[in-house]
């Protein structure tokens, strides 16, 4: 099986059901499987807090989980139209995997949750980019083929998958959110299985 990483940080859990809509997207794909990991959270002094395992859901990511994925989703919330700090804190620490070229010519895609409606959602997603395209990877949007682009009322860019969940957390990913999130995870894993020379089927 071609494994995909879908790599997240959620405070409130949108951002987590996103990643798991798009791990089903990568898991509909013959021949590809969704590897879910997240990042812990980080003090304010950059001091370890949390526990090794976390309680509950996906573990927490290892350099070794990038360096063995055939393609990357990452998704972090909105920080100022930015992704937030633990997303950061773990890709800083990605040196050795940028000077072995580790993702070079893997493709990535982003995705981001945001409590308003323009709270910096394509900048966020933008911003998570700019890594990745230093790691030498080939990013992948959502195109306008997908019919829920022009029908949402909420999330969803062509710079990748979003989900406005209001200031208070309130509101379930829409169909069109989650439709995108799919997409965007069943394209990265074909996109995935071409590059590495397996057939779409």
């Amino acid at each position: 099986m071609t494994e995909i990483l879908v790599l997240f940080y959620s405070r409130h859990g949108s951002t987590h059901k996103l990643a798991e809509l798009i791990a089903a997207g990568i898991d509909s794909v013959p021949g590809a499987q969704a590897r879910l990991r997240t990042v812990p959270p980080v003090s304010t002094v950059s001091e370890a807090t949390a526990p090794d395992i976390p309680a509950q859901g996906p573990p927490y990511a290892e350099l070794r989980d990038l360096e063995e994925c055939a393609g990357l989703a990452l998704g972090s919330p909105t920080r100022f139209g930015n992704m937030a700090a633990p997303m950061k804190y773990f890709l800083d620490g990605t040196v050795a995997q940028w000077l072995s070229g580790a993702l070079a010519g893997k493709p990535a895609c982003v995705f981001t949750a945001t409590g308003s409606l323009h709270g910096g959602q394509e900048t966020t997603l933008l911003s998570m980019m700019l890594p990745l395209l230093h790691h030498g990877m080939l990013i992948l949007g959502l195109p306008y083929t997908e019919s829920a682009l022009m029908t949402t009322a909420g999330g969803g860019t062509p710079y990748g998958p979003s989900h406005h969940a209001h200031v208070d957390n309130s509101a379930p990913v829409s169909d069109d959110e989650a439709t995108l999130a799919r997409a965007m995870g069943k394209r990265l894993a074909e996109t995935a299985l071409r590059l590495a020379g397996g057939s779409r089927t």
